[in-house]
């Protein structure tokens, strides 16, 4: 059994699907049951095809444990019958199985390496995986390895130095390790370096963390507004007031200098001078908290349309209720605009509005001390985005959303854990406000030190502090991106210049 593809095909989806962030019960560690069959696949095959095919059929089912919960939305608010909606998440992890197969090629390539060689370039195969994944077809990098170890903090800070893609780099290279040691006990040292680095420098840089800056007092709003009525025009006023009401509540213990509100709390065109955000404005103007919107906003366009849309998180000022904004810019395609619009037979999930475009302005939204660097929704997954706020000056990060489209499922668990490793990355503060859950705080050490409950109304304060010093991370990024270039190029010349791949027996 232990020798049978489908056996480990199936172990590759357990640890998905019980590996990372799930609302039944978390196991890390059977997250690296991924990189290790993947690998195990690449390198017992005879010919580059079956690498690539073995790798690619077990990254399918590993993929499809992660993202099943696409069904969701799809089916509940994209109007799709059940039948069109089941085979759009199997498509999509086909599609994500792509880059798992590339690496099962380079795992079969591997071969004309030493042993403890061919774990180091599976580890830069693995992160160069990851960073297509977030980069290529405007990118969708819900499947970072490191994203399953958030639960224990102390693994993944070297974020701090080499980013999430490259602490999963280090993770893959332990799991390689493990297969290749079959080949070479030398290989065994390989997982016990990987995890010594890590656990060490995790521990070094949280015994030596320590607050420099003034605390200041954030609260964060879930309304828990049911998606399937939240554009209703009937309910809006009530939705508004709800937010109003429980803002007055949080300012009443708390007395918080900013509240956050989620993705598009306000379900109408906040801008224009309507009753609609009377209460919201009379709320800014009368307390001391600045307070982040999001709402749909629009400019007038003199192209096809008469009109263009954004997603839009609006800041309003305390006493003024003066508004500055940021737009969303990486949309999420076929929730926000229709990237095959009149080809496949599926409707724009977000009702209500049409097609959003890209914002085009980063630059850190000013509320006293804090300078908010505005996340909306998946932005949060991409680390260059992070990376462009603080940039721009950002010393506060901001993740405004709305999972209400997921339900029940892991997406939500996904999402913050993914978006916790963007505070270690960049060093900042997280403040996330979501619709339905799940809404959190979280500490420049990834730590979530506040996760209110899903699918009730919340509103909690929190402490944070504005920092402004930048991660080895953050100053290194690009050079980070460039040596892991040479690094490939050189093991593509040693590949090239090496044996040709033994015809090894093993997983067929």
């Amino acid at each position: 059994m232990l020798n049978s593809p489908l056996f480990w095909t199936l172990a590759a989806g357990m640890g998905a699907l019980f590996g990372y962030a799930n609302p039944w019960g978390q196991f890390p560690v059977l997250a690296l049951l991924l990189p290790a069959t993947f690998a195990a696949f690449g390198l017992a095959a005879p010919t580059p095809r079956l690498a690539f095919r073995q790798a690619w059929r077990a990254g399918t089912v590993a993929s499809l444990a992660l993202l099943y919960w696409v069904y969701w939305p799809v089916q509940h608010y994209g109007e799709v019958n059940w039948a069109l909606a089941l085979p759009v998440p199997i498509l999509l992890a086909m599609a994500m199985a792509c880059y798992h197969g590339l690496f099962g090629l380079a795992a079969h390539y591997a071969n004309r390496l030493a042993p403890v060689l061919a774990c180091v370039f599976l580890g830069l195969a693995w992160w160069a995986m990851e960073l297509a994944q977030a980069t290529l077809l405007s990118g969708f990098s819900w499947l970072t390895l490191s994203s399953a170890f958030v639960r224990w903090p102390i693994v993944v800070q070297a974020a701090s130095v080499i980013g999430a893609y490259g602490v999963s780099g280090v993770l893959a290279m332990g799991a390689c390790g493990l297969v290749l040691a079959t080949r070479s006990r030398l290989c065994l040292a390989v997982p016990l370096a990987c995890g010594l680095a890590l656990l060490g420098f995790g521990w070094l840089r949280m015994e030596s963390y320590a607050e420099t800056t003034p605390a200041h007092t954030v609260a964060i709003v879930q309304g828990n507004v049911d998606q399937s009525v939240k554009w209703d025009p009937s309910y809006q006023l009530g939705t508004v007031e709800k937010y109003v009401r429980l803002s007055r509540e949080i300012t009443a213990k708390a007395d918080p200098e900013l509240i956050v509100w989620p993705e598009t709390a306000m379900p109408f065109y906040f801008q224009d001078d309507t009753p609609l955000r009377s209460p919201a404005l009379a709320l800014a103007r009368s307390g001391r908290a600045s307070i982040v919107v999001g709402a749909p906003a629009y400019e007038r366009s003199s192209g096809p349309t008469s009109f263009v849309l954004f997603n839009r998180a609006f800041l309003l000022q305390p006493q003024t209720a003066q508004m500055s904004w940021y737009d969303k810019e990486h949309l999420v395609p076929f929730g926000e605009y229709m990237p095959l619009a009149g080809i496949l037979p599926l409707q724009k999930l977000v009702s209500g509005v049409g097609d959003f475009i890209p914002g085009r302005n980063e630059k850190a939204l000013q509320s006293g001390g804090l300078a908010l660097g505005v996340l909306i929704c998946y932005e949060a997954i991409f680390a260059d985005l992070a990376q462009d706020r603080v940039s721009q000056g950002a010393n506060l990060l901001v993740n405004i959303s709305n999972d209400a489209w997921f339900g029940a499922t892991s997406a939500p668990h996904q999402h913050l854990q993914l978006t916790a490793l963007r505070a270690i990355e960049q060093g900042r503060y997280v403040v996330r406000s979501t619709n339905t859950g799940i809404s959190a705080f979280i500490d420049p050490l990834g730590r979530i030190t506040l996760a209110g409950p899903q699918f009730q109304e919340l509103a909690a304060s929190g402490t944070v502090h504005p920092r402004s010093e930048q991660t080895p991370f953050h100053r290194l990024y690009y050079w980070l991106l460039g040596g892991l270039g040479v690094l490939l190029a050189a093991f593509t010349v040693l590949i090239i210049r090496g044996q040709a791949p033994g015809q090894n027996r093993g997983l067929r």
